[in-house]
């Protein structure tokens, strides 16, 4: 069974950095885009960033400039660099999966948990 789970969430005040980690587990043999989503309080759901399986980035434009995605394929691992933090970034932080591959076959749109991640004015 394929679990994402995140780490990294925090309280950081504003114009600081912070650094999600997601470590997807469970049989895995590939995964496709990997990404980080947000829900503020009282808000939709929104895309922060994806990375493809071969580098390629996608970012909101609210986070150009001061979000870095980055994964590393053999640890099955993607991180989220969050600099000049705002206090609009506040939300819960969740990282998803597009589809993975494991021993059984692909499956698709995995979730993990969320993170807190609270930036002080």
């Amino acid at each position: 069974q394929v679990q994402l789970v995140e780490s990294g969430g925090g309280l950081v005040q504003a114009g600081g950095s912070l650094r999600l980690s997601c470590a997807a587990s469970g049989n895995i043999r590939s995964a496709s885009t990997m990404g980080w989503y947000r829900q503020a309080p009282g808000k939709q759901r929104e895309l922060v960033a994806t990375i493809s399986r071969n580098g390629n980035t996608n970012y909101a434009d609210s986070v150009k400039g001061r979000f870095t995605i980055s994964r590393d394929n053999a640890k099955n691992t993607v991180y989220l660099q969050m600099n000049s933090l705002k206090p609009e970034d506040t939300a819960v932080y969740y990282c998803n999966a597009d589809r993975i591959l494991t021993t059984t076959g692909w499956g698709g749109d995995y979730w993990g948990q969320g993170t807190q991640v609270t930036v002080s004015s």
